[in-house]
């Protein structure tokens, strides 16, 4: 399949699996602008560098603790978010590296 480098249909369906959740999808939006949407919450280190952290994205969901881990990780596999450590703390960012190389393989295969 063409489209960009390093990117396959496995690729593309664990990306499409990940986002097919509203939550995760939402998560994905207040992401993109994490200082709008986590700017009620304190932030632990430097959003734009480290991301939101875990703890704001799960009071902003309103979801448990374990639903909250388990649908960054997911979203994590298809290399949506880049995860860093800060502490006792991991923070979430997007990846807009790989959501380009994603937009690009999906306009060249469908």
């Amino acid at each position: 399949m063409g489209g960009a480098p390093g990117l396959d249909t496995s690729d593309l369906i664990e990306v499409f699996k990940a986002l097919g959740n509203p939550a995760r999808l939402q998560i994905m939006q207040w992401l993109k602008d994490p200082d709008v949407h986590f700017g009620e919450y304190e932030p632990i280190a430097d959003r734009s560098t480290v991301g939101v952290c875990v703890t704001h994205i799960q009071a902003k969901a309103g979801l448990a603790q374990s639903t909250v881990s388990s649908y960054m990780s997911t979203l994590e596999r298809a290399g949506l978010v880049l995860p860093t450590r800060v502490g006792k703390w991991t923070h979430y960012r997007r990846d807009e590296r790989r959501l380009a190389e994603l937009a690009r393989a999906v306009g060249s295969t469908i």
